[in-house]
């Protein structure tokens, strides 16, 4: 409280920080933060800053300096090299050691008697010497015998304009008054939250022969594929019994047919709930080795959480305080007008038992972990209390290191990013609906630059079994293949829905956005052993994500001027520009587009002329562009996009 007068530097606008330090900013493994903020005071003084930071489980603090960017805007970083919570704080004070020397320049320029003026410095070296290193002690010493002893003032004013005053200055600062923040958090997660390359198929559509019920020995002979073209995560719709009751049919028909097999999100049967399996798929047995070799391949299964249950799901039996009961005795089944889902019954958390139901609801996902499950994909997780994912979601990493929760909430903006504020690790997006050169470029500023980027962290999809989107309706392959292109380049965290999307399924229910004959309500038959363009590019594409650590991040991201609205064009590259890429996309998938690329020097750390050889990581043409504006052309019908390796000649570093 004595020294509260005495305080006088202003901090504010501290960034990252997440509805004013309610929940920490995400962050992964070996990422740089930066850390921004207004600083400010009254009058002109010179401001020192810094941001103290404790990595997770440490004591000690660590200490990175803010340096100005103008109008009172400052920035530092430091890097999150473990995994965990990590604590950091502004410190910013009046830097009086700078303003006693650049007062003495200003003096000693208009020509005055410093003599006082070096007493002064004297002063302040006697506060720095108590911290100084064996080599600047000397110094120091030497120059507080200068600065004290008036027979030798022309040594003394010298000193104190010398370089290595300067240095002395920069390198000892002196905190005092000094204002602290408050403690904000970030929370550091593994790598793998920030890169992951999705692929979905139903495993009861993977039989080799037709109209057979395909099992997850069916999946283990897939797996070589999906590992080839370079996925690190399959994932699979609900593997739990089906309802019978109410089970839907043929392009969500009421009633289903004999024999039919219905939506695999309707949850439960007499054989069984949320932890139990289909047994037309299989055992448990087969699951967890179907898991092993999986990872084997470096793999993961992602398990489909669905919280919802089918009429005749054993919960609605053990448990009828977990659903809304209607007048007439019936339960209220799930709406989202206009769509109803007669086969699902939505659970009701508002029920007086709230508590016994987050219990059993946790255990399935533990349960699930202790099978060896890894990656969740979280079904509609906007229709469930976001309380409910917090608690949840804490109490498993309380326990379990590095679980993957994907949030499938394709719903209004504030409930997306309240579930990954609690803890959701990725979240679909709108991508799927971004389209022209504005939307697109609009939208990835949005996530990038806006605060979401804070804790939301994007994972594109071109396709789900619950969207065909409007653009890819009657498509051609050209289509397919740039918007796959933008997803897998646009954000570090992509995936699609196979085979479907290799195969260029592209005929919708008239006037929807859903599949004709979907998956959702019928098994299919494939030809898994297909190759087109579009399944090579997959596979370069994944494989360039592996070797280019420019594609590993999201946040990277920095558009480039061409003059051509049907070409979108983009740079990637790491801090320290080892590695760079530059992806061009023609969003006309029926027209050769032309245009002049503007590189701009800076972005590639460049000082001298232009001279850059770059590589297409997917046709392995070369290039070369020795200007700023460089032309390109692109042939939709040969690729409609450019994956380029830029390589700075060493000539012009």
């Amino acid at each position: 409280m004595k020294k509260e007068g005495k305080i006088r530097v202003v901090i504010e606008n501290i960034t990252p920080q997440v509805d004013g330090g309610l929940y920490p900013a995400k962050r992964t493994e070996g990422e740089i933060v930066k850390v921004t903020a207004a600083i400010f005071a009254d009058g002109h003084d010179y401001l020192r800053a810094c941001v103290k930071y404790k990595a997770p489980k440490k004591k000690s603090w660590q200490n990175s300096e803010l340096r100005p960017l103008g109008n009172d805007d400052w920035l530092g970083t430091f890097v999150t090299e473990d995994i965990g919570l990590y604590t950091f704080r502004i410190e910013a004070w009046i830097d009086y050691f700078s303003n006693w020397r650049d007062g003495f320049k200003k003096k000693a320029a208009a020509g005055q008697r410093l003599e006082v003026e070096l007493s002064e410095g004297a002063i302040f070296l006697k506060e720095i010497i108590k911290f100084a290193n064996k080599a600047d002690y000397e110094t120091i010493n030497h120059c507080i015998a200068l600065f004290e002893d008036r027979g030798k003032y022309e040594e003394a004013h010298s000193a104190a304009l010398s370089d290595s005053m300067a240095l002395l200055v920069q390198k000892y600062p002196l905190p005092v008054n000094v204002t602290v923040s408050k403690e904000l958090y970030i929370q550091s997660e593994f790598k793998r939250a920030n890169f992951t390359s999705w692929y979905e198929f139903f495993p009861r559509s993977a039989a080799e022969k037709k109209g057979a019920h395909g099992t997850f020995k069916d999946c283990e002979r897939l797996l070589p594929k999906v590992a080839e073209m370079g996925f690190d995560v399959l994932y699979f719709p609900p593997i739990h019994p089906i309802g019978e009751v109410n089970r839907k049919g043929k392009n969500n028909a009421v009633n289903a047919q004999l024999g039919e097999c219905g939506s695999p999100w309707a949850i439960g049967s007499k054989l069984g709930g949320h932890k139990d399996i289909h047994p037309e798929l299989g055992t448990l047995k087969d699951y967890k080795s179907l898991l092993k070799k999986a990872k084997d391949l470096g793999v993961d299964i992602a398990l489909d959480i669905a919280f919802q249950c089918a009429p005749d799901h054993p919960y609605v039996k053990e448990h009828p305080e977990w659903f809304k009961w209607r007048p007439d005795g019936t339960v209220q089944y799930a709406e989202n007008p206009p769509k109803k889902y007669q086969d699902i019954l939505p659970i009701n958390f508002e029920c007086d038992d709230w508590k016994n139901l987050w219990d059993e609801l946790l255990s399935v996902i533990t349960y699930w972990i202790d099978q060896g499950v890894r990656v969740f994909r979280v079904d509609n997780p906007h229709t469930k209390p976001v309380p409910f994912w917090q608690w949840a979601i804490n109490e498993v990493n309380k326990k379990y290191e590095n679980i993957i929760f994907l949030s499938e909430a394709f719903t209004r903006p504030k409930v997306m990013a309240s579930l990954a504020k609690v803890g959701y690790t990725q979240g679909y997006t709108y991508f799927t609906w971004r389209v022209t050169k504005e939307e697109i470029i609009a939208y990835m500023t949005e996530l990038v630059e806006g605060n979401s980027r804070n804790y939301f962290r994007p994972n594109f999809w071109p396709n789900t079994p619950d969207i065909l989107p409007y653009h890819l309706q009657y498509a051609n392959e050209n289509s397919f293949v740039a918007r796959y292109a933008l997803a897998a380049t646009l954000s570090s965290n992509y995936g699609m829905y196979g085979p479907v999307y290799e195969h260029y399924d592209n005929t919708p229910v008239e006037g929807k956005e859903e599949y004709l004959n979907s998956e959702k309500y019928e098994i299919k038959h494939f030809n898994w052993n297909v190759k087109n363009r579009i399944t090579e590019v997959i596979r370069l594409m994944n494989q360039a994500r592996k070797e280019n650590a420019a594609l590993q991040s999201t946040w990277n991201i920095n558009f480039c001027s061409i003059e051509n609205n049907n070409l979108i064009t983009y740079l990637k590259t790491t801090a320290d520009l080892s590695n760079i890429i530059l992806t061009v996309v023609n969003l006309d998938p029926n027209n050769r587009q032309a245009g002049f690329v503007h590189i701009i020097k800076e972005n590639l750390g460049i000082r001298g002329g232009i001279n850059l050889l770059l590589t297409d990581l997917i046709t392995g043409s070369e290039y070369r562009w020795t200007k700023e504006w460089n032309y390109v052309e692109l042939d939709p019908y040969f690729m409609p996009f450019h994956l380029f390796k830029v390589n700075v000649r060493e000539s012009n570093l």
